[in-house]
């Protein structure tokens, strides 16, 4: 159990390191260019899917889906809380100061960026033949296929 947690926060670590390190360079790169400030932000929505990508290629191989998206939910969904109600506090701003709409929007771009990150992730590895229950299936076909037929006697 405790390796379960500590795979969670340190992909929690990562995730918000992302957002923590873009914040830095529009603040103190870009402080009050607008486009700067959003080509930034989609660059940090990509490394965030790409980073969620890998994640859902590595942990998928290993493990059946059930026990690592519950995994993953849980990084992101406390990464998004870091994200959104701490990152602007670290750079002087206030987490609601660009109003409800910024707020959400920055909610909803998270939760897009994170779930095709692990969707094209996990389907990359369905692709393949390389997840965990196609793995299965194959060590299952090559255990019939290896076994002798039983002779019946009647």
């Amino acid at each position: 159990m405790r390796e379960r947690w500590r795979a969670i926060g340190v992909l929690t670590v990562v995730l918000f390191a992302v957002n923590v390190v873009a914040r830095l360079v529009t603040r103190f790169g870009f402080d009050g260019d607008d486009t700067a400030a959003d080509r930034v932000s989609l660059g940090m929505f990509v490394v965030i899917g790409l980073v969620l990508a890998a994640v859902a290629f590595v942990w998928g191989r290993h493990r059946p889906v059930s026990a690592w998206a519950a995994d993953l939910a849980a990084a992101v969904g406390i990464a998004l809380l870091l994200t959104v109600l701490v990152g602007p506090l670290l750079v002087g701003d206030d987490p609601f100061a660009g109003g409800a709409g910024t707020f959400f929007a920055q909610i909803w771009l998270y939760l897009a960026a994170a779930g095709v990150g692990v969707l094209l992730g996990y389907l990359l590895l369905t692709a393949l033949g390389l997840d965990h229950r196609s793995q299965s299936l194959k060590r299952y076909a090559e255990l019939r296929a290896t076994k002798p037929r039983r002779i019946v006697r009647r």
